[in-house]
């Protein structure tokens, strides 16, 4: 009887450990790509300070690095999803992988870098993200007193990054603050960027009457609601979306929160960029702005200082204040194009924005009114510099 028992127990558990086994080297391999996502962090020594920089791909100097800035209140990625936590989390309890701590704080970039569409992109170059003096997660609380770095000052530190990574020439995708900085690495560095990507860029600085504001809001509102009333559309803010109210929790619940409020405050006592049609960046550059976001104005009002032969402006119809988190897919079709009029990925395949039938093209320049902005954009130059162009405006309601 006990030899029968023991056969009939054998019968049963084989198939279960078999099952059991081939879902933890899944689960491990799934791990394992979720990890090697995230990049090779690096602390990158400049005249000024340190940085934190993830970089993602190799170190190819063939064609130039894609480089972010994020804006104030985030960092340089984005947070896995919910679900990825709860199966790291089995991972870890049920064949021992570590979830690492660097997977839980990044909130700027990933969305749009890791949207299936944009792979192609991402394939073709590398990516270098720049976490703003103790902006990344987990960095220790400046002590009080802290002199925090200028925007000026924490566009001079790129250039060590760029060397540190022994990249010659980068495209910049900035948002918000981020926007500013690599606005000012352009301007004082214009041999080192190839094309510039700013969403919500304000090349102003603050007035009197925003000084005022900013003083009264320091006084009826906390940080955290300053911060996301900069980060967000007042639609969104009064609505309390999800996006906005897990941004509020990420923001109160920071370990460096007073990192946070030295950055806001170096953002708004930025200086005017002073743009004109004689002083003015001289790459490619495509301006990107939700029609509802906070800084509409701001964005108009730069692309009306630009070159119009080598600038695009890209209006997002129903976007609020991030629109590379909240539509990804209109931006990475924009970026394929913009990438596309630099000369490079010339067969990139552009699959939503061609398709769609509701896109509105209108030009605030123009010296062709039949020409298309797919045609604008898709043309480029064994230079890789963007042909000469009508500014255009593409609103995209797709």
């Amino acid at each position: 009887m006990t030899t029968e028992m023991q056969e009939i127990a054998i019968t049963e558990e084989k198939p279960l450990l078999t099952g059991q086994a081939d879902a933890a080297k899944d689960a491990v391999e799934l791990a394992a790509r979720i990890l090697l996502d995230q990049g090779q962090e690096h602390t990158v020594e400049t005249p000024h300070g340190v940085l934190h920089v993830t970089l993602h791909g190799s170190r190819t100097s063939r064609r130039p690095a894609i480089l972010t800035f994020h804006d104030v209140g985030l960092d340089s990625e984005c947070p896995l999803p919910p679900s990825a936590f709860l199966f790291l989390a089995f991972c870890q309890s049920s064949v021992g992988f570590t979830l690492s701590s660097s997977l839980t704080g990044k909130s700027c970039f990933s969305p749009l870098f890791k949207f299936e569409e944009m792979q192609e992109i991402v394939k073709n170059f590398t990516l270098i993200h720049i976490d703003a003096p103790g902006q990344e997660e987990g960095a220790p609380a400046y002590p009080p007193g802290y002199q925090y770095p200028t925007m000026e000052t924490i566009a001079e530190m790129i250039p060590a990054v760029l060397q540190f990574f022994n990249f010659r020439t980068v495209i910049g995708v900035g948002v918000g603050a981020g926007a500013y900085v690599l606005s000012k690495f352009t301007l004082a560095n214009p041999d080192a960027v190839e094309g510039l990507v700013l969403v919500n860029i304000d090349t102003n600085a603050r007035g009197w009457l925003d000084w005022a504001a900013q003083k009264l809001s320091s006084v009826t509102s906390s940080l955290t609601e300053q911060i996301l009333c900069h980060l967000f559309s007042q639609e969104e803010m009064s609505s309390n979306t999800d996006v906005v109210q897990f941004h509020r929790d990420r923001i109160n619940k920071a370990s460096n929160l007073v990192n946070i409020e030295l950055f806001w405050k170096s953002y708004n006592s930025r200086r005017d960029l002073s743009l004109d049609r004689n002083y003015t960046f001289k790459c490619p550059v495509m301006l990107v702005v939700g029609d509802q976001a906070p800084y509409e104005e701001a964005a108009v009002e730069c692309n009306s200082k630009l070159d119009p032969t080598t600038t695009s402006f890209l209006k997002m119809a129903d976007a609020g204040g991030l629109p590379q988190l909240t539509q990804p897919a209109k931006l990475t079709e924009a970026f394929k194009y913009f990438i596309q009029g630099m000369g490079y990925m010339a067969s990139s395949c552009m699959t939503r924005l061609s398709r769609s039938r509701t896109t509105s093209l209108s030009s605030s320049y123009s010296m062709d009114g039949s020409r298309s902005r797919s045609r604008t954009l898709s043309q480029g130059s064994q230079g890789g510099q963007m042909p000469p162009s009508p500014s255009q405006t593409m609103e995209v309601s797709c």
